[in-house]
């Protein structure tokens, strides 16, 4: 968590929620936690607009459970007195061991509950009541439909990622869930975003909130550093590899946009002896539990990614987040790259560009309001892709009219200064990366 002139025995936080805090190294709150907290701890509606990696989890967490334990009361069977609903089952999970790690001084019961495993595990820890439940929608409605949940004494509601939410059509689901619990509560909704869309549903959710936001929206957090290398797309395999030999790279994050893509990514890299997992939707939810685990544990240095975690995914000490396809929808970008530089960390952001994507960088480029850094003097650099950028961006057309990056000595084509380039460490760069270059493999069709 970042560091501020604020502690959290400044936030009137009762002690065993302090201690727990102060039990995992955290001595001051961050903005979303800040300028949250006092408002919640009153009892108010909330909108908050921020990203992960900003500690937003306890940002609503905490005030919940502090609520719960002054305010103790017996659910009854399948009654849970907080609901918290998010996206993906990740998500889910996370705020799960949030509740757990922050809570575990208090004499207070959480569920989690999703979809692509057994129910009878989940109405088991539901029969005699909860106080605050975590659940993804689907399965939360299952529970609902076949009688083994009551939604009638929820007294604080929270929608987590609620574009994210709507992206993924959940929206139907939301509305029924709101007819379901009582008029009278406490609730907030949070999102990265806040498209029209986002804004009309506050109005449904929401009574007269408290608007609070520490990134603007669709930005991207300052500590990522990004940057962006030309190629070809037959030789991507090729850059992957020469990047993974950099030490720097101690845990990497490899984005791919289809779950075939995907898979043969982790095939190439095992081939090359690189140890590397997949998580997509393709895969059970026990095997994306497991491949998370491994990554976790550092058993994995790669994991390979489409979409689906690109929110919700929190890992400690992920060094680097790799496009090694860039998103088609801009936003993608900014969550995807927000899995790096969490809890106070630097972290680093490449993007693999071929020909067919310059316009996904655009749009990425115009929705985080930045022009990315070019790496152009590691081996596989494109420099058709690269001059058509420079005469966009000369021109006035395609490309933003503005510079490669922010160092004054950037020279006037836009590319970044030398001593800039090729740096993938989180570190000063001392040292310039040693690539090794071989014949390019034919790049596997994603």
């Amino acid at each position: 968590m970042e560091s501020t002139t604020v502690g959290f025995d400044a936030l009137n936080l009762i002690d065993p929620i302090c201690r727990a805090v102060n039990e995992e190294g955290y001595t001051s709150p961050t903005p979303i936690q800040q300028k949250s907290i006092p408002h919640l701890l009153q009892g108010l509606d909330l909108l908050g607009c921020a990203q992960t990696g900003t500690g937003k989890t306890a940002a609503f967490a905490l005030p919940i459970m502090q609520h719960l334990s002054e305010n103790h009361q017996h659910t009854g069977s399948g009654a849970a007195r907080a609901l918290v609903l998010a996206p993906t089952r990740e998500l889910a999970c996370q705020i799960s061991d949030s509740f757990e790690t922050y809570g575990r001084h208090l004499n207070l019961k959480h569920c989690v509950v999703y979809g692509g495993v057994s129910l009878k595990p989940q109405i088991r820890s539901l029969r005699k009541g909860v106080d605050v439940l975590i659940a993804t929608p689907g399965r939360l409605m299952d529970l609902y439909r076949q009688k083994y949940l009551r939604l009638d004494k929820i007294e604080v509601f929270v929608l987590d990622e609620a574009d994210r939410m709507l992206d993924m059509g959940f929206l139907p689901d939301i509305k029924k869930i709101y007819d379901m619990i009582p008029k009278k509560r406490q609730s907030m909704l949070f999102s990265a975003t806040l498209p029209p869309e986002i804004m009309r549903l506050t109005k449904l959710f929401l009574n007269d909130p408290v608007q609070v936001s520490v990134n603007p929206p669709a930005s991207t957090v300052d500590r990522i550093d990004q940057r962006v290398l030309f190629v070809e797309r037959e030789n991507k395999n090729a850059l992957l590899e020469s990047v993974l030999q950099d030490d720097s790279v101690e845990r990497a994050l490899v984005f791919a946009r289809t779950k075939h893509g995907a898979n043969r990514i982790v095939k190439n890299l095992s081939r090359l002896r690189i140890k590397a997992d997949t998580i997509h939707g393709n895969k059970s939810q026990t095997a994306r539990m497991d491949a998370l685990r491994k990554f976790r544990a550092g058993k994995v240095r790669v994991l390979v990614a489409t979409d689906i975690v690109a929110r919700g995914l929190d890992v400690d000490g992920i060094t680097h987040v790799i496009n090694y396809e860039l998103p088609n929808e801009a936003e993608s970008y900014v969550h995807r790259v927000g899995r790096t530089a969490r809890a106070g960390a630097t972290g680093v952001a490449l993007s693999f560009c071929d020909a067919g994507e310059k316009g996904y960088l655009r749009r990425i480029e115009k929705t985080i309001n930045k022009t990315v850094n070019v790496v152009d003097d590691h081996p596989f650099h494109s420099e058709s892709i690269a001059l058509k950028r420079a005469s966009a961006e000369k021109s006035g057309g395609k490309f933003s009219g503005r510079r490669y990056g922010n160092n004054s000595s950037s020279r006037s084509s836009g590319r970044p200064a030398k001593n800039e380039r090729n740096s993938y460490s989180r570190k000063p760069a001392a040292k310039r990366t040693t690539f090794k270059r071989r014949a390019p493999r034919p790049a596997a069709s994603v």
